[in-house]
């Protein structure tokens, strides 16, 4: 089971909360493991986690096309890569069946690639956001004339 850590925090509460539940749904995939659910249910779980992926990657290449990101084909090239990889591992789990190695590829794989998302890319483009939202400079109807 992974518990998430302030360290991961990007300070972007959309994008946080979205990690969080992304973690939620890796350690569902781990209980559903343990507690030797079958094949369907891990096969379910996996589905979601998979929905999920692609709901949070399009949010996030939303808002890095609504800040003009410089980095943002970069940054939606690891987001294709890392969706072919949980796909791949996905099928693997429907054609084999669940077994200890596989569940660990799965944890592994979706843990270590989020983490070390989280805190390279993720944490630039927050970082960029927050600069351009320094310099913005108010559109006129945010601005109060006396």
């Amino acid at each position: 089971m992974y518990k998430w850590r302030t360290c991961l925090e990007t300070g972007h509460s959309k994008i946080d909360n979205q990690h969080k539940l992304w973690i939620t749904a890796l350690n569902t995939v781990t209980d559903a493991f343990l507690e030797g659910k079958g094949k369907e249910e891990l096969v379910k779980t996996m589905e979601f986690l998979i929905l999920y992926t692609i709901k949070h990657f399009s949010d996030e290449e939303d808002l890095m096309l609504s800040y003009n990101y410089t980095d943002y084909f970069m940054h939606k090239r690891c987001h294709e890569e890392f969706k072919i990889n949980v796909k791949s591992i996905a099928r693997q789990l429907i054609k084999e069946g669940p077994s200890e190695k596989l569940v660990d590829t799965v944890i592994f794989t979706v843990r270590d690639w989020l983490i070390n998302h989280i805190k390279i890319n993720d944490f630039q483009m927050i970082s960029y956001i927050k600069t351009k939202e320094k310099h913005r400079i108010p559109s006129l109807e945010t601005v109060a004339f006396t």
